[in-house]
């Protein structure tokens, strides 16, 4: 799989992406995240990205020419399953939408900046918008590197136990039970019977229930979903 970024600022997205479970799985070659400085594609000597929206108004607009520029200059190299543009007023992102997304083999993921960007961007280019709450950020970067966490995580080989995004928060609408670990006894402290019992099957079951439970006390609108 592969993910390129349109990035604004890009810097801001190197952290991330080059730590922890993101740069292992690139190291490994499981997928590939691409950063394009949205810069490099600017307008004029001074490289512009920005300029004021028609019918006057406060805040500057991303300019069309080099987000234009440097989408078709990719489609050129390999065919894209979605542009993605990250805007506060996109679709809410969730886990469906990441399950869905980690099933795709090529994705652009555009960074929103300044007010946004010309609408004919998001009219001729874009096939999906997404927010990852209703909070506006200063750019999309920081946005677009929750949604390749939570894409790339999902890959298969990219987790040392491929089992344990399945039992995460938010799959099947529940969210994840309480989870435990050594000393079973901590000043008093106990860890459930159940836990230690060897018994797989009951575990199991404790862990629906929990999970259930859970859900119907801290997001009972997902029960309702």
């Amino acid at each position: 799989m592969r993910i390129d970024i349109l990035a604004v600022v890009p810097e801001l997205l190197e952290s991330p992406l080059q730590h922890s479970i993101m740069k292992r799985a690139q190291d490994k070659g499981l997928f590939e995240v691409v950063v394009h400085d949205l810069r490099k594609y600017g307008v004029g000597k001074q490289r512009k990205l920005d300029d004021y929206q028609y019918g006057g108004g406060a805040g500057m607009v991303m300019m069309i020419e080099p987000v234009a520029n440097c989408i078709e200059q990719l489609q050129k190299e390999r065919t894209y399953d979605h542009i993605i543009y990250m805007t506060p007023d996109g679709k809410r992102f969730d886990q469906s939408d990441a399950n869905y997304l980690s099933l795709q083999e090529n994705l652009i993921l555009l960074c929103g900046h300044y007010k946004g960007v010309d609408e004919r961007i998001r009219e001729h280019f874009v096939t999906k918008e997404i927010s990852i709450g209703d909070y506006v950020l200063s750019g999309g970067e920081l946005a677009a590197t929750v949604v390749v966490d939570a894409i790339g995580r999902l890959l298969p080989g990219v987790l040392n136990d491929e089992t344990s995004a399945l039992s995460d928060s938010f799959q099947d609408n529940l969210l994840a039970p309480p989870v435990y670990t050594r000393p079973a006894d901590y000043n008093g402290w106990k860890v459930p019977d159940i836990l230690l019992s060897g018994n797989d099957g009951k575990i199991s079951e404790w862990r629906e229930d929990m999970a259930y439970k859970r859900t119907q006390e801290r997001r009972p609108d997902l029960l309702e979903d």
